[in-house]
């Protein structure tokens, strides 16, 4: 599969394709004006208050640890950030492509990353492993908040792998992921390097393995907004994803995963791009 096909055309089936690959890429979902406000709001508050961040143990001279990434600002309805994330989390340009290729849904998570020039990326990795989503798995809507490709760090996915059997991770390679596991794909499965402009959205499933390369560029940020949902229908996630969001706003918590899984260790909690 070449980065065209995972394109969508006015008369596609979105469930179909979405069976068949796990990946759909839609065009322009975000206007200009909502980008422009987003991008500004997200970085004027790590700029001016990192405690929003999320502390992922990076050394201090890493770019990372400046602009560390922001995990649930929805929980933040205090802020600005967090009444922006709330409000594209549930908005119904997302949240009508979630349901019509899931069923009925909830929000688990909000998140918005960086990725400034030099930063590293994240190894290939599958986020129902931190999700654990049961009995189906997770979802997850990647909005570009800047023009992304290989370059600057923009994700790369395999699609079809969601049909795979679950990947177990390896040690990632330090030089150029900031998370430590990396999952390798079966020989003969290709690896597409998505290019995204500024307000399209990447719909991909819970277990499509994907990950991104560092950012090679010395002027250009990778900044995104990141949800995750889940099947109404769900049984259990785990404790970090709760309490989940409905459409109309208000909470709700199920049952909470226990550790382990189908790799035979225990999973951490936090899931990234």
């Amino acid at each position: 599969m070449i980065m065209s096909q995972l394109l969508i055309a006015p008369d596609t089936d979105l469930a179909q394709r979405y069976a068949e690959t796990g990946v759909l890429l839609l065009r322009q979902v975000l206007t200009p004006e909502e980008v422009n406000r987003i991008r500004e709001a997200f970085t004027r508050q790590i700029e001016t208050d990192r405690s929003f961040g999320f502390n992922d143990g990076l050394p201090t001279d890493d770019i990372l640890a400046r602009y560390p990434r922001i995990v649930h600002p929805h929980r933040r309805p205090d802020s600005e950030v967090g009444q922006l994330a709330m409000a594209m989390m549930l908005d119904e340009r997302i949240l009508d492509v979630v349901t019509e290729l899931i069923g009925p849904a909830l929000a688990a998570q909000s998140m918005f990353y960086f990725k400034p020039p030099t930063a590293r990326g994240q190894a290939l990795h599958q986020d129902n492993f931190y999700l654990r989503a049961h009995p189906e798995t997770c979802i997850a809507a990647w909005v570009a908040i800047d023009d992304c490709d290989a370059q600057n760090g923009g994700l790369a996915v395999v699609p079809g792998s969601h049909l795979l059997e679950v990947l177990c991770p390896e040690d990632a390679d330090p030089e150029t992921s900031f998370t430590t596991i990396t999952v390798h794909v079966p020989e003969g499965v290709e690896v597409v390097q998505t290019e995204m402009k500024a307000g399209d959205v990447l719909f991909f499933h819970g277990s499509v393995v994907h990950g991104s390369r560092p950012n090679s560029t010395t002027d250009r940020f990778r900044r995104s907004l990141i949800f995750h949902y889940i099947p109404e229908a769900s049984q259990e996630v785990s404790t970090f994803f709760q309490p989940l969001v409905r459409p109309d706003g208000t909470e709700v918590e199920i049952d909470a995963a226990a550790d382990g899984g189908p790799c035979g260790e225990s999973w951490a909690a936090v899931g990234g791009h």
